[in-house]
């Protein structure tokens, strides 16, 4: 890379381990960026993947206070996430790309629409039991997610918030707070995957993983303090976005 590219991945570290925290799209920014340097897709795709840990590490350091009382449930929820990622990191170092971005923006629209309906669902399934953990149903959606973010990691976040927010009884900081720890699971899962099996090209991680250390840090801090609305508004926006860009390329 020139060194004004490098300045450019880093930038793109930065925004993206910030939206990660916030929301959990940061993908779309850095992958990307990876990819107009000049990195082939597949290998974009797992350096992104990888330098976008430390920032989930930091993400959820941020929202420590938001995840007391959570322990029960994200050790039920961690292994489906785990075992996901796994397997959708093989399927990403196995299937061809064909139709994946299609598929991708469909699963990111969905997502979408289950953030914008969560109260209303919410509400109506007020009374049915189980809302503390999310049941079964929750398990196999982690698990579903799991597999997606351990494809391809854009959108996984705002997937695991709208399941998260349908299934449990649950305020969105705290469910956001939650997602950060799956999604850094997964990451961290697939990162170790591909670092033994996949090509990685060490300098994009290092960039992305400086820059997203910063940022996950610092979309934790502005990630906190915004109102649930708000929150929403921005996961819908950024989910859109995405979808977008999926459909352009």
């Amino acid at each position: 890379m020139t060194p004004l590219e490098m300045v450019a991945v880093l930038a793109a570290g930065v925004a993206g381990g910030g939206i990660n925290a916030i929301v959990g799209n940061g993908s779309l920014i850095t992958f990307p960026t990876l990819l107009a340097v000049g990195l082939p897709p597949i290998t974009a795709n797992v350096s992104n993947n990888i330098g976008l840990v430390p920032g989930g590490l930091t993400g959820v350091m941020g929202y420590r206070p938001e995840l007391k009382g959570q322990r029960e449930r994200l050790l039920r929820l961690a292994p489906a996430s785990v075992i996901g990622s796994l397997a959708g990191g093989l399927l990403l170092l196995t299937l061809p790309e064909s139709s994946f971005n299609v598929i991708v923006s469909v699963l990111i629209a969905m997502s979408c629409a289950l953030v914008l309906i969560q109260p209303r669902l919410s509400s109506l399934l007020a009374a049915r039991p189980g809302r503390e953990h999310g049941g079964p149903w929750l398990w196999l959606g982690a698990l579903a997610a799991g597999a997606y973010g351990g494809y391809f990691g854009a959108g996984q976040g705002i997937l695991v918030i709208g399941l998260m927010g349908i299934m449990l009884d649950e305020k969105l900081q705290r469910i956001n707070a939650a997602k950060n720890v799956l999604v850094l699971l997964v990451n961290f899962t697939a990162a170790v995957l591909y670092t033994l099996v996949a090509d990685v090209d060490w300098q994009a991680v290092l960039l992305v993983a400086l820059g997203s250390t910063v940022g996950g840090f610092l979309g934790a801090r502005l990630g906190r303090r915004l109102p649930a609305p708000f929150l929403r508004g921005l996961i819908v926006c950024i989910g859109v976005v995405a979808i977008v860009k999926l459909l352009a390329t």
